[in-house]
Parts: structure tokens; C-alpha cells; sequence
């Protein structure tokens, strides 16, 4: 534990980068081993991949639930530290692992329990790839408290400067799902050939190795996990703190996903190879979005711990640091998706007849790229800054306005490109709204804050 960053002191740009960039190469990584995933499976065939993402939606929808112990702790924790409370954020951390561990095991037993049912959502049409929807949601959701514990523990050491452990374990834990995905997927030996289970199996078992490799790095850490003591109760308090933050976010995540399902479903009209181009095609895209969520990441760590140490104008070179680095990221994924959108597409999938609608895809979201960068920049400045509603008020509008929307675009003679224009309109919407709302609010409490230290 002696990589933290001191997020209070030293150069801004320094500090910022050396915070961001392990979260950003671990998003990375993480986008990397998702697109390799994603090449095995599509050795499989479309329908292979239209299963897992079909099943994936539910873990995507996990993340909500799992949001919030990871920002209503993250952000509690970070403040906490800021403002040099350390047996307060030790007590935070409990409540939120506390928390994860509780949200992840029922989510867990609700999967288990109504596999079929929520498999049947969608309206797949081939009785082989309903099969392995099911299939790949039973190990995967069934086991995803692991994946909940391990999210909250990498918000926990982002709050107090470490991002580097973070990248450790998760680089460890990919590159061990980067080899098993291939053998148990198609096996090699005495390990049987698994197809899509295999890859449900990968993905679990890395998440496990993870989970050990992060109770090992934190063992002997004194400031927050040695005063951890999980078996005492958190109180009231500190749970409600933790809630208040961190359940606006969890929802917006949680409707974004369940939007995502719907959207999914119209998509299905137009058969399973278009549910199979969207997967695809998110996971081409996530170069862009992961690494804004990582940044986002970053960022809120960063804003909480000088929110909470009362330093203003820290927090405004920290911010537009962060939203000039994450606006050139965009801007080069954006010519990315626009320049070589058949080329990428390729790599995953190469039946001639799916290969025109992926790259209709790649192309008309690539326009929204640098406008989910600033979007992620600014939700992490904001939850930073403890105020989690903005970052989901225009989140939940802007992302509920896409089924009416797609509705009616995928109506016209746009056809399925319709739906894929939904998408990035409401990108552009949010990544133009939200960063305008932040300076609105971030500049009030910026002369007040200069108020009060001028009155002193």
C-alpha cells in the first residue's frame, strides 16, 4: 500500500495523470480483454454472440445495484480522508463492502431463480441461442458477488490516491480470463470443449482470483483496512450517508441498463444478427467509453479529496485538465469509428451479411464519442463533489427519451440505423448538457468558497 497519491498536494497535472492513468489503463485492459472475448466467442458464430449479449445486459444491469457501495463509498471515504477523518472512512469502507457483499448475493439468488424468465425478455429466436443466454447467466449473475466486492474495493483504494494496486490485480485477473477463454471455450486436452459456458466459467474464475489478489494488497494497509473490522456493525449513519450518494447514480445505471434491454428487444425484430452487430459494436465502442468511465473514476477521487480539504481552485485545474484530456481521447475515437469502421468489425465478425450493418453502426455512434468523454468528466466531478443528482437527472431524462425515439426513427426508412441514431443523439445531448450544468454549479460554489476565505 505505498502507491497512494497525495491528491492535495504538488502539481496538478502530475498528480491527476498519475492517478487516472493506472484507472485508465485498467479500463483498458479491460476493453482489451472484452474485444478478445468477444473474438473467441465470435469464432462461435453470430448467434453465439447475440446469447452473450443478450445474457450480458443482466450483468451490465448489475452494475447499478453495485454503484451504490462503490460512489456512496468512494466519494464518503474520499471527503472523509480530505478532511483528515480517517476513522470515518474506515467505517465507510465497512458499510459499503458490507453492503456490496448483501446486494451481490441477492442479485445472485434472483438470477438463479428467474433465469428463464428474464432470458425470455428479449424474444431470441433460435431455441440454441436461448439455451445459451441461459446458460451464460446462471454462472456469471450466479456468482457476480465477486464482481460486486471487487468494484467496491477498487472504489475504496481510488478514494484514498490508489489506483495502481487496482490495475494490478485487474491485469492479473484478465490476462488469467485472456488464457482460459480459449481453452474452455473450445477445450484442448482432457478440458472438454464448453462454447459459451466456458467463457461464463473464464470470466467468474477471473473475477475470484481478483477478489483474493485485492484482500492480499490491503491486508496490512493501517489507515483504513486494519481498522476495517467487518464483522462489526456500521451505523445508521454512515449507511444512510452512503445510500444518499451513492442511489442516484445507482439508479440512472440501472434504468440505463434496463433501457438498454428494451432498446435490445426492438433490436430483435431485425433478427439475432443484429443483436449479435450492437454487441459487437459496444464492445468496438468501449474503447472510447471505458476509458471515460475510468477517467470519471479518477476525477471523482481526485475533486472528493479536495472537496472535503477545502480547496477550490484545486478543483477547477483539476476539472479542466480532466475534460481537455478526455476531449482529445474522443476526438481520436472518433475518427477511429468514422475512418475504419469495416476494418474493426471485421476482426469480430465475417459474415458478409452482417459486415454492412455493423459498420452503419460503428459510424453513426462514432460521432458522439468526445461528447460521452466530457460527459464521464463531468459526472465524476460531480460525484466528487458529493451532488449525484445532476449526472443522473440527465442521465435518466436523455436515456428514457431513447425508446420513444427509436420507436420512431427505426419507423421511418432509417430503418435499424434509426435506433443506432437514438444512441447518439442522446450522447450528444448529455455530453452537451451535463459539463454546461457543472460549470453552472461548480462557479457558485467557487465565489463562495473565495467569499469565505477573503471574509477570514
Amino acid at each position: 500500500m505505498k502507491r497512494k497519491i497525495d491528491l492535495l498536494e504538488g502539481p496538478i497535472v502530475s498528480t491527476l495523470a498519475r492517478l487516472a492513468f493506472p484507472v485508465m489503463g485498467t479500463s483498458l485492459i479491460q476493453m482489451g480483454y472484452n474485444l478478445v472475448d468477444m473474438i473467441w466467442i465470435g469464432r462461435l458464430g453470430s448467434g453465439a454472440v447475440a446469447a452473450v449479449g443478450a445474457a450480458g445486459m443482466f450483468m451490465w444491469l448489475a452494475n447499478g445495484f453495485t454503484t451504490i457501495p462503490r460512489i456512496g463509498g468512494q466519494v464518503n471515504i474520499g471527503q472523509s480522508l480530505g478532511a483528515d477523518r480517517p476513522e470515518a472512512a474506515a467505517e465507510y469502507a465497512r458499510g459499503a463492502l458490507r453492503m456490496g457483499a448483501f446486494l451481490g448475493i441477492l442479485y445472485g439468488i434472483i438470477s438463479v431463480v428467474f433465469h428463464r424468465q428474464l432470458i425470455d425478455f428479449f424474444m431470441l429466436n433460435s431455441p440454441e441461442v436461448i439455451r445459451d443466454a441461459r446458460i451464460y447467466l446462471l454462472i456469471t449473475c450466479g456468482l457476480i458477488v465477486f464482481s460486486f466486492l471487487d468494484q467496491v474495493l477498487g472504489g475504496i483504494l481510488a478514494a484514498m490516491g490508489n489506483t495502481v494496486t487496482t490495475f494490478r490485480v485487474t491485469t492479473i485477473g484478465l490476462v488469467l480470463n485472456f488464457i482460459l477463454d480459449p481453452v474452455l471455450i473450445f477445450g484442448i486436452g482432457p478440458i472438454p470443449r464448453m462454447g459459451v459456458a466456458g467463457a461464463a466459467l473464464a470470466t467468474v474464475f477471473a473475477q475470484i482470483i481478483v477478489f483474493v489478489l485485492y484482500l492480499i494488497s490491503v491486508w496490512h494497509e493501517p489507515v483504513i483496512f486494519r481498522n476495517l473490522h467487518l464483522m462489526k456493525r456500521t451505523r445508521r449513519s454512515y449507511v444512510k450517508d452512503i445510500a444518499v450518494i451513492g442511489f442516484p447514480p445507482a439508479i440512472q445505471d440501472a434504468l440505463f441498463s434496463a433501457i438498454s434491454m428494451v432498446i435490445a428487444r426492438l433490436i430483435a425484430g431485425w433478427g439475432d444478427a443484429a443483436v449479435a452487430v450492437q454487441k459487437v459494436g459496444s464492445q468496438i465502442e468501449s474503447i472510447s467509453w471505458m476509458t471515460a468511465g475510468g477517467f470519471s473514476t479518477a476525477v471523482n477521487a481526485f475533486v472528493a479529496q479536495n472537496y472535503g480539504a477545502g480547496k477550490p481552485e484545486r478543483i477547477k485545474k483539476g476539472v479542466q485538465t480532466a475534460a481537455g484530456i478526455m476531449a482529445a481521447w474522443g476526438l481520436f475515437t472518433s475518427f477511429l469509428l468514422l475512418a475504419f469502421p469495416e476494418f474493426f468489425f471485421r476482426i469480430f465478425i465475417t459474415e458478409k451479411d452482417v459486415i454492412p450493418m455493423g459498420v452503419d453502426y460503428l459510424r453513426i455512434i462514432g460521432i458522439s464519442e468526445i461528447f460521452m468523454c466530457l460527459e464521464g468528466a463531468a459526472t465524476g466531478a460531480f460525484q466528487g463533489m458529493g451532488k449525484t443528482v445532476p449526472p443522473s437527472v440527465t442521465g435518466v431524462l436523455f436515456n428514457t427519451l431513447r425508446i420513444p425515439v427509436a420507436m420512431l426513427l427505426s419507423s421511418t426508412v432509417l430503418e435499424l440505423n434509426g435506433v443506432w441514431w437514438t444512441l447518439t443523439l442522446s450522447c450528444v445531448l448529455k455530453g452537451t448538457v451535463l459539463p454546461v450544468w457543472f460549470i453552472i454549479v461548480f462557479m457558485k460554489y467557487y465565489k463562495n468558497a473565495r467569499k469565505r476565505t477573503a471574509e477570514i
